[in-house]
């Protein structure tokens, strides 16, 4: 239980509506993606930055627990309150404070969806390149917190690339303000880039500065089909070992093909079993010359066809809905979001074949093939404990091998409370140490999001 002072003092600190004490109101905060359930004692819904920073403040004093989220989109638990105290919500700090497109700025407060971005950019002919698939739904906040990619992260890069600068609190309840305005600047150390991708456990984000990017004048989308998986791994290598760049490049392997069969019979060819959906953007030219270039890229010996998609709607709806349509057949899947050099994308591909196999365990493979990223999901029954032993023995070395290929551990959902066990099989000591010296300053009792990233 939190202390009676401690929550009368927290009362004190919020109108009466944004604050949750009852269990039943606490439990919606207690859980994401990840599908496990921790729920706080108690549920903060601040306004504002002062708002965030008192309520901070009040927790470092009696050393409380504190866990910022967003809208809970994560895979990987980093806003689970794995220890109880206080789930700081910031679904009310979504407002876009300013839209400036003479200088391709847009401040926003961790609350705001990433849809909302992408549409009031749109407005002046802009986007914010970060687009993961469940942009309706998450916010700002949360793709600061993870560095958030997506597909066009093989063109654009991922969010760190595309925020100037942040204004956060620390585990003190200290306000800081990193980066600055324009996209230039090397004054002081880099704290932008130190908090994204942090998942909350240096500083708490109230405000960020997104750049944006024009619009495309043109769009081109393309679909290659191959008779096996080791063939349209090659392609993928040859593809990005050539000078026209795609804004996306996504693989799917025969299993996600055929759960996308199962739900709309015919909008793939029966004989496909590994296939690229593709995009080129930029001026109607470059939109040629690039397609024609990427398209001379796919043929090898596996290739089915590859062909221009006059409209690819339907086939990218399809792709975005793959995370959830696994869900439905394995609530407690094993989803992971491993990245390795796209010149190892070959051996990564069938050494994932090899070890489903091996381990006896049905497996569905797909993602950003452009950035080496790609999402393996065991499908697993968690009440079958010999299959829940097999799968834990095959994720280690599923990461093992990452490791081995010049990899790493995750791309875009973080490490959380799911991948923490792992972090030492990538980071050295030494390094480690050097990290949590940074989370002590920061955040000096371990209040902000305890016990995520770390071993």
């Amino acid at each position: 239980m939190l202390p009676d002072d401690f929550l009368s003092r927290l009362k004190a600190l919020l109108p009466a509506d944004a604050l949750l004490l009852d269990a039943a109101e606490c439990y919606a905060y207690g859980y994401d993606n990840s599908r496990k359930v921790f729920p706080p004692q108690a549920v903060a819904l601040p306004s504002t930055t002062a708002e965030v920073a008192a309520v901070v403040a009040l927790c470092h004093a009696f050393q409380v627990p504190v866990v910022p989220r967003g809208r809970g989109t994560g895979t990987a638990g980093g806003s689970l309150p794995e220890q109880g105290g206080v789930a700081l919500s910031l679904e009310r700090m979504g407002r876009i404070l300013s839209m400036d497109p003479a200088n391709r700025v847009m401040v926003v407060e961790p609350g705001v969806l990433n849809r909302e971005v992408q549409e009031a950019a749109r407005q002046h002919g802009f986007f914010w390149p970060p687009d993961p698939s469940s942009g309706d739904y998450c916010t700002v906040g949360g793709n600061v917190a993870t560095c958030a990619g997506g597909p066009h992260a093989v063109k654009y890069g991922v969010t760190r690339d595309h925020v100037l600068g942040l204004k956060a609190v620390t585990g003190k309840g200290e306000t800081i303000k990193t980066g600055c305005y324009t996209t230039k600047g090397v004054v002081g150390y880099d704290l932008t880039r130190l908090l994204i991708g942090s998942e909350g456990t240096l500083a708490v984000v109230t405000e960020a500065t997104l750049k944006l990017m024009p619009l495309p004048s043109a769009v081109g989308g393309l679909t290659a089909h191959y008779r096996d998986m080791a063939s349209c791994a090659g392609a993928i290598a040859a593809i990005m070992g050539q000078s026209h760049v795609p804004s996306a490049l996504e693989f799917l392997d025969g299993a996600a093909l055929d759960l996308i069969r199962s739900r709309q019979p015919g909008l793939l060819p029966a004989d496909t079993r590994a296939m690229l959906m593709i995009e080129v953007d930029g001026s109607v030219a470059e939109v040629e010359e690039g397609a024609e270039a990427i398209l001379a890229a796919c043929r090898n010996d596996g290739l089915i066809d590859a062909r221009r998609e006059p409209d690819s709607r339907a086939l990218w709806a399809a792709r975005k809905s793959l995370s959830p349509l696994l869900r439905d057949i394995a609530p407690k899947k094993i989803n992971e979001d491993v990245v390795v050099p796209v010149s190892r994308l070959p051996e990564l591909l069938a050494g994932l074949e090899e070890l489903s196999g091996r381990f006896r365990l049905k497996n569905v493979n797909f993602g950003h093939a452009g950035n080496g990223n790609i999402h393996v999901n065991l499908l697993v029954n968690p009440d079958d404990a010999d299959e829940m032993a097999r799968a834990g023995t095959c994720l280690g070395e599923v990461f093992d091998l990452v490791l081995r290929l010049g990899g790493t551990l995750s791309g875009e959902h973080g490490v959380g409370s799911e991948k923490r066990s792992y972090v030492q099989r990538e980071i050295d000591p030494v390094t480690l140490g050097v990290m949590k010296e940074i989370k002590r300053v920061f955040d000096p009792l371990n209040i902000l999001n305890p016990g995520k990233l770390f071993p």
